[in-house]
């Protein structure tokens, strides 16, 4: 049994090569990536690289007062903090300040602009029927409509193409404009019940704001629909797929933003309508939206359409040409596939259960950050340093083994945060180079608990040949059930927390990982070539594996020796 033993043996000590070809060609295959992507450098969180920092303020409609509670700002934290990170694990930090203040701070990087704007829409998401639309300026000459098409697709529901997002055509000329809207009020098949813009004194005026509306100015944007209820008719403004502002004239709520379960861009390749927006609603919203297209369906065009508002801005304005009843829906037009992700995340985040206003908008400068990094780096210097010089005094020649083993990890985890930045927005922070620093010590428990293992083989008897290869099997379950422990800590704290905390569990977590790769793929091999060097081998006093000075014992097999019988007659004074 002995000689297949020793043949598994050898075999398994010819192969270290491979693994460190391995880990070698990961590391080039990474650094590879890393300066063909153009990302060279980890992206930094808000406090190393500054950015921008947001405070909105809840705002109550009137008599709702009470609706500024904890439970409301706790839900408007979680739909901002999953609107901005819808662009990417971002960093970006959503938390309360006081009793109606909100807080965002938002890292500069890519999608910073991005969040910011999607962050600055806070008021609520309607799904309001179009009653006239002109483009803002636009000739006195009136278009038709193109036609609408609207079909059952499938297993994806029905679908409503918006071939004009919004659509550029105007419903009436500059000079028969109040007759037009006169008679598209009275025309309106979907008045709710505690509206009544049809009167003289609420249809003059809301045709006085509707001619009185400049969509080219910003303040009149703004002002557009201020006060409005969800059950009253409003005047809103949109940008079309030309870049042009249009105005609306729009009627009561009959869906809002609480009624959509999910909304995704979807490339549809099937039918060649590029990116598309598909809508899943929930029950209740299901039967809203087929009935408000059911209705619409009947109408002509621009009656046909319904317009998407956020923040009183029309986003969308689809139009359909029957009910849509599959309670879920497919929104095609002009898409590319930023503005489908872009329609799509204000869909499925775009409810707030407040109005907020924009207090203050300030940009953050990473000096403090800087600062703080430096002379965390500083401190973690020396303390390396002096890891350093405890590993060369105790272990001597094995600390080098240790100290490549540290930089093939710090290699790894270098790359994979530069190139996990673009990949899914991860940003390093303060926290998670706290996270980085802590990672070494892991690292450095694994090797010595190896080293260690190894020591102790060496010291019952054995060549370091055979004892680099026992010493591994019990090393190598510890290691594993320590780097679990660590892990699982990391995953627990990466779940319950928010923010920057998460940067520091995220770094930990990965490190950790790393580690597991570094000493099954690295350390181990490297020392199982270099026991095979005469330097090592014979134990050398520098080489941290001298058995004299580790105390070894003289082999028990050589000591302790059965006696024979064909050795003669014992002695009875002996026995």
């Amino acid at each position: 049994m002995a000689a297949p033993k020793k043949g598994r043996s050898a075999s398994a000590q010819s192969k270290p090569g491979r693994s460190l070809a391995l880990i070698l060609i990961a590391i080039a295959a990474l650094t590879g990536g890393m300066f063909a992507s153009g990302h060279t450098t980890p992206r930094l969180g808000i406090d190393l690289a500054g950015g921008t920092s947001i405070t909105l303020r809840a705002v109550a409609e009137p008599g709702q007062e009470s609706a500024i509670n904890k439970t409301n700002m706790d839900t408007a934290v979680d739909i901002m903090e999953r609107r901005v990170n819808g662009l990417g694990v971002s960093e970006a930090e959503v938390q309360t300040q006081g009793d109606r203040n909100i807080i965002v701070n938002i890292p500069k990087g890519t999608n910073s602009k991005e969040a910011r704007d999607q962050v600055g829409t806070t008021a609520k998401l309607y799904f309001r029927p179009v009653i006239a639309t002109e483009v803002a300026g636009a000739a006195a000459t009136p278009t038709p409509s193109p036609s609408a098409s609207s079909s059952p697709s499938g297993s994806s529901g029905d679908e409503a193409t918006d071939k004009s997002t919004p659509s550029g055509t105007p419903s009436a000329s500059s000079t028969t404009q109040g007759r037009a809207v006169t008679d598209a009020l009275k025309a309106d098949s979907t008045p709710s019940p505690s509206a009544t813009p049809t009167g003289d004194g609420a249809g003059s005026k809301l045709e006085a704001q509707y001619a009185a509306l400049d969509c080219t100015k910003k303040s009149a944007r703004a002002k557009a629909g201020d006060g409005v209820k969800p059950t009253d008719y409003t005047v809103a403004c949109g940008q079309n797929s030309s870049g042009q502002w249009q105005k609306y004239i729009l009627g009561p709520a009959e869906v809002d933003g609480t009624d959509v379960d999910k909304a995704q861009a979807v490339l549809n390749t099937q039918t060649g309508a590029g990116w598309t927006v598909t809508m899943d609603f929930t029950n209740g919203g299901s039967k809203k939206f087929a009935a408000i297209t059911g209705k619409l369906a009947k109408n002509q065009s621009p009656q046909n359409q319904f317009a998407i508002v956020l923040d009183g801005e029309v986003v969308s304005d689809p139009f359909v040409s029957q009910a849509l009843t599959g309670g879920n829906a497919e929104i095609s037009g002009n898409f590319n596939q930023e503005s489908a992700q872009a329609l799509a995340n204000m869909l499925s985040y775009g409810a707030l259960p407040l109005t907020f206003q924009e207090d203050s908008v300030t940009t953050v400068t990473a000096a403090l950050g800087g600062e703080q990094l430096h002379a965390g780096l500083i401190a973690g210097a020396i303390g390396l340093g002096l890891v350093v010089i405890y590993l060369l005094i105790y272990y001597r020649g094995l600390s080098v083994i240790a100290l490549l083993s540290l930089l093939v990890s710090a290699a790894l985890t270098y790359t994979l945060m530069a190139l996990l930045g673009p990949a899914i927005g991860f940003a390093l922070n303060l926290p998670a180079v706290c996270g980085a620093i802590v990672a070494i010590g892991i690292t450095a428990d694994s090797f010595i608990v190896y080293f260690e293992r190894v020591r102790d083989e060496i010291r019952e008897g054995r060549s370091l040949r055979p004892a680099v290869e026992r010493a591994w099997p019990r090393a190598r379950r510890t290691i594993l059930v320590s780097d679990f422990v660590s892990f699982l800590a990391a995953a627990v704290l990466f779940i319950v927390t928010v923010g920057k905390v998460q940067g520091f569990a995220f770094t930990l977590g990965l490190t950790t990982l790393l580690d597991v790769v570094v000493v099954f793929l690295f350390t181990k091999p490297l020392l199982t070539i270099l026991a095979r060097t005469k330097f090592f081998g014979n134990g050398h006093p520098w080489s941290g594996l001298d058995p004299k000075r580790l105390g070894a014992k003289p082999p028990l097999r050589r000591t302790r020796r059965p006696a024979s019988p064909a050795a003669g007659p014992v002695d009875p004074k002996e026995a």
